[in-house]
């Protein structure tokens, strides 16, 4: 929820009067533009007053303003009412008197674009606005068009225009005299501060701006700048800060019967119980969100639904149900170019779908997020550089003013050039260390990107040991060593997995699966190391050993299996193995000569009955010594 249509409503500027005497309807006019900050029904029932007055005593001007005061509160409740509302405006331009109308009729349509996700078009709107405002000379006007426009880039990640036009807006309204839009208008600056990353910042503006509106009485404004203060601290990852504004903003926007406020507080309530642990609550709250949210034609707002509602059910193992639900919110983020939301989307899909075993699309998902990371990333360097600059320039050119106007003191004027010129080297040497650093950052992130899909590639997802490509890529180069160590393998398979799978399911097959990794696990030690083959199937490698204690391990391995308490998911049986044994060759041999023989022992303990090691060594070595022989005999 953002506070961009709050601006966008026509006042009566200070003294501006349409007569010698005041039209009756004027009044109601500036207090339905006053009530829109403190409570929306009341500026609705103000406008309707006017316009019956203006039945009877016409007058164009305050017609189009009392429209567009309806047309601004419409626009999160109800497109086609609000789209009715700015034609009857519209229709009425020919005969206004007041050019800069116009303006704010282009606003309004673009505010009913931009409720729903048509971004595009809302801008080209308000870039209209902008124009004819400034054409008018209607400050007030031009004011608002800034306030609308400004946002807007900052949605997009235009932060560097988007500041200049909203810090230029908050100039104008100062200087008109109107404080409550000044004060919306620096909420709006916050908010690009936090799409910025720049959250304290943000978060002290809020704080200001929030103690003004509790002053005034303004509790819309309230319900908005408490819910955007709660998104400074979702981001900072503050939740029982984060928890405690969404439900005040909750309890304000229910009071005020403020539909699209209540849901975007619950949206962000939902998402503080997906962080604390608590899915099932975020989804009972997100349908109540839902709920709220079909009543406003607000797209983006049911795309945050989406994608807080796709947590939530991921978290839950319900994961065709969490695609279904973010890719829903995919849709409407990359039509509105919001590059954190369609960040955060994008890594929550590729979770879901790698633990839906679809690896390929999930890779590709998280290729998408760490694009759109990167890119809002630089996106964020550049704008920030950007803003330094303009605002660098803004003070350059003041000082500059400055010294023409004491032109006349040639000492006084060398000696401000030189401070400029320090201060210019100050300002280039401030701005390399930052970008420095934002590069760094960068890279590291990168870096960390990188690391993360490695491992990813090497590790089995279900059991968390690693995989056969991550044991073979170790094995290999310990064989081709010129005096390799004696290494043994073991492959180690489950008994009956099958019939565990078919009598009490998957979700108990998994655990048996990854019981057994675990109690290998601890029991595999460097220069030991462990891996799945796949399917019920693991293999350990002991390099450096002899036959004697490979043959130990093994058993110990196959006692510790048998050792594992099933009954709380398995009750009516113990998990046993078999397990298959091989020795490496002097020289010559290879991991999948190794895997072979190997593979062939286990095969004979799968014959001989199961839960026994057998043993199969290189064709030199087939001959097993007899003491040793004691140790394959059979367990049951």
């Amino acid at each position: 929820m953002t506070v961009a249509g709050t601006a966008r409503a026509a006042e009566s500027r200070p003294g501006e009067t349409e007569s010698k005497t005041a039209h009756p309807a004027q009044s109601y006019i500036d207090r339905a533009a006053a009530a829109v900050r403190s409570s929306p029904e009341d500026s609705v029932r103000d406008a309707e007053a006017a316009l019956k007055i203006l039945v009877g005593q016409p007058n164009v001007d305050l017609e189009i303003r009392a429209r567009l005061l309806l047309c601004d509160h419409l626009s999160e409740r109800d497109k086609a009412a609000a789209e009715a509302e700015v034609a009857k405006a519209r229709a009425l331009l020919p005969q206004a008197t007041r050019r800069g109308l116009e303006a704010g009729v282009l606003d309004c349509e673009g505010t009913i674009l931009e409720t729903a996700g048509e971004n595009a078009r809302a801008r080209g709107l308000y870039e209209q606005a902008v124009a004819v405002a400034t054409r008018a000379r209607d400050d007030e006007m031009l004011a608002a068009a800034l306030f609308a426009r400004g946002y807007l880039l900052g949605l997009q990640g235009q932060f560097a225009t988007g500041l200049a036009d909203l810090k230029r807006g908050q100039t104008l309204y100062e200087d008109l005299k109107l404080p409550d839009h000044a004060l919306t208008a620096m909420n709006g600056i916050a908010i690009l501060y936090n799409r910025m990353g720049d959250y304290v910042q943000a978060g002290h503006m809020y704080d200001q701006a929030l103690k003004r509106q509790r002053d005034a009485g303004m509790y819309r404004e309230q319900s908005v700048t408490l819910h955007n203060l709660g998104r400074v601290h979702e981001n900072l990852r503050e939740w029982d800060a984060s928890q405690a504004a969404f439900q005040e903003s909750y309890e304000i926007s229910r009071q005020l019967n403020y539909v699209r406020g209540e849901a975007y507080a619950l949206r962000g309530l939902a998402a503080v119980k997906n962080a604390k642990g608590d899915p099932r609550g975020a989804l009972q709250t997100l349908e109540q969100a839902a709920a709220l949210q079909r009543q406003t034609p607000d797209a983006r707002l049911n795309a945050q639904i989406q994608l807080a509602r796709g947590v939530a059910l991921h978290r839950l193992r319900q994961l065709p149900a969490s695609v279904d639900a973010l890719e829903t919110a995919l849709e409407v983020f990359r039509q509105a170019d919001s590059l954190s939301e369609l960040r955060a989307t994008y890594g929550e899909l590729a979770a879901v779908l790698s633990d839906m075993g679809n690896w390929r699309e999930g890779y590709a998902q998280l290729l998408n997020a760490q694009e759109t990371s990167e890119r809002m990333f630089r996106n964020q360097v550049d704008q920030r550089f950007s803003t330094l600059k303009v605002e660098f320039d803004t003070v350059s050119k003041e000082k500059e003013n400055a010294l023409l106007v004491r032109e006349n003191a040639a000492n006084q004027l060398a000696l401000a050039q030189g401070q400029r010129a320090r201060n210019l080297q100050r300002a280039v040497i401030f701005l390399t260390v930052i970008l420095a650093l934002l590069l760094a950052t960068l890279a590291w992130h990168q870096w960390r990107s990188t690391r993360r899909m490695h491992t990813l590639a090497m590790t089995d997802e279900l059991t968390g040991v690693p995989n056969r490509r991550a044991v073979l890529s170790r094995l290999a180069p310990l064989l081709q060593q010129p005096n390799p160590p004696s290494c043994a393998m073991l492959i180690i398979d489950i008994d009956h997995f099958k019939s565990i799978n078919d009598q009490h399911g998957h979700a108990e097959g998994d655990e048996a699966l990854k019981a057994v990794a675990r109690e290998l696990r601890e029991d595999v030690h460097e220069p030991a190391f462990i891996g799945r083959l796949g399917g019920e199937e693991f293999v350990v490698v002991i390099p450096g050993s002899d036959f004697d204690r490979a043959n130990r391990i093994a058993e110990r391995f196959r006692e510790g299996v048998m050792s594992i308490d099933t009954r709380r998911w398995l009750s009516d049986r113990r998990i046993t193995v078999s397990i298959g044994l091989t020795m490496s060759k002097p020289s010559g041999d290879t991991p999948s000569t190794m895997l072979q023989r190997a593979d062939a022992a286990l095969y004979d303990a799968k014959r001989a009955g199961r839960n026994c090691v057998k043993v199969q060594l290189p064709a030199a070595e087939s001959e097993i010594p007899a003491p040793l022989k004691a140790a394959q005999v059979e367990f049951a």
